[in-house]
C-alpha cells in the first residue's frame, strides 16, 4: 500500500478531516442529510406530483436536474463529509436558484411558483445548516488525537 505524499498527508488537513466526519457523523448532521437527500428527490419528481410536467417542460427539466444535484450532492454528504463538506455552499445557491427558476423560465403560474419557493425554501435553510455542522465546535470530551484542534501538537492534553 502506497503512503499519501503531500498535502493530503499533512497533519492539518488530517486532523481538519476527521474534525468533518466526526461533524457528519452526528445526528444532527445525519437528519440534515436525510431531509436534503428527500428535499432533493421531491425537487426532481416535483413536476409530476405538481402536475406541470406537459405544460412547463422547461421548467419540469429544470427541476429534475436541480433535484438529482441536490440528491447527489446530499449522497456524498452522508458517504464521505470529510471530503465534500467543502461543496455545502452549493445548497443554499441551488435553493434559491430553485426559488426564483419560475421568473428566469417564465413559467410562472400559481403551482409552480408555490412548488418552487416552498421546495427552494427547504433546500436553502438545509444548506446553511449542512454548512453550520462543519463550522461547529468540537463538543466536551469530543477532543480529537493529540489535542490538534487545539493547537497542542505534542500530543498531550
Amino acid at each position: 500500500m502506497t503512503r499519501p505524499t503531500g498535502l493530503e498527508a499533512h497533519p492539518d488537513i488530517v486532523a481538519m478531516r476527521a474534525k468533518y466526519e466526526r461533524a457528519g457523523s452526528s445526528v444532527v448532521a445525519q437528519v440534515i442529510e436525510g431531509l436534503i437527500l428527500l428535499a432533493g428527490l421531491y425537487l426532481a419528481i416535483s413536476p409530476w406530483v405538481v402536475g406541470f410536467i406537459t405544460g412547463q417542460p422547461r421548467l419540469s427539466v429544470n427541476n429534475l436536474i436541480t433535484g438529482l444535484v441536490v440528491a447527489a450532492l446530499a449522497l456524498g454528504f452522508a458517504s464521505a463529509y470529510g471530503r465534500t463538506y467543502g461543496l455545502t455552499w452549493m445548497l443554499p445557491i441551488l435553493g434559491i436558484w430553485t426559488i426564483i427558476t419560475p421568473w428566469v423560465i417564465r413559467s410562472v403560474s400559481t403551482g409552480t411558483i408555490a412548488n418552487n419557493v416552498a421546495t427552494g425554501a427547504v433546500i436553502l435553510l438545509l444548506g446553511l445548516g449542512a454548512m453550520a455542522v462543519g463550522t461547529r465546535s468540537p463538543m466536551h470530551g469530543e477532543r480529537m488525537h493529540g489535542d490538534r484542534l487545539h493547537g497542542n501538537r505534542s500530543g498531550r492534553v
